[in-house]
């Protein structure tokens, strides 16, 4: 049974371009086969009365109400800038030109 774990994880390492080494191979493949067990286990659980849930903790999202305000001048925003250009902040270029 491992070693259709092995080719299936050569597989998806081929797909994501992984260079495994054969040791690699051999451990990532018994965790896969474990952790696909341990879900086989959980298939046997009867879980028909069990409420289907986002989260384990009774979470909501609080939400409030859009409200229009004042924004801050913007000179007191860009006093907090290390280089201003324009009235603007000036952030270094990362994109390069193709």
């Amino acid at each position: 049974m491992i070693r259709n774990f092995i080719q299936q994880l050569r597989k998806t390492a081929h797909l994501a371009r992984l260079n495994l080494t054969e040791e690699e191979e051999e451990l990532y493949s018994k965790q896969l086969e474990e952790i696909l067990n341990y879900f086989q286990k959980l298939q046997e659980l009867d879980t028909s009365n069990v409420e289907p849930m986002a989260h384990v903790l009774p979470l909501n999202n609080v939400w409030r109400e859009d409200e229009i305000k004042e924004s801050m001048e913007k000179e007191l925003i860009l006093k907090n800038a290390p280089e201003i250009e324009n009235n603007c902040f000036k952030v270094p270029k990362i994109v390069k030109n193709i």
